[in-house]
């Protein structure tokens, strides 16, 4: 399973605040041929999810969250503001 960072929760939570204004919508981590992105969303059966401050603020599909193993959603500063980033654990 994935590992969300505080600092990237609390990001997750302000990029949801500005995008929606629906209590049961969620971003939600998905795989294209693309890579990875985010999307907005709600719970669907089997998802992981992840919380913050008692909100549920991402939702990872099983499939994809077993996939995550090692890796590390967190945020790093860049010129145009936060970013989020994936890092993976070394071997």
């Amino acid at each position: 399973m994935i590992t969300v960072t505080e600092r990237a929760k609390r990001e997750l939570k302000r990029m949801l605040a500005e995008k929606v204004d629906n209590p049961l919508a969620l971003l939600r981590l998905t795989s294209s041929h693309e890579g990875l992105g985010l999307m907005v969303d709600v719970e669907m059966p089997g998802d992981k999810v992840i919380k913050h401050e008692n909100a549920k603020i991402l939702a990872v599909e099983q499939v994809l969250a077993d996939s995550l193993g090692g890796v590390t959603l967190d945020v790093e500063d860049a010129a145009e503001g936060p970013e989020l980033v994936l890092v993976k654990a070394p071997p």
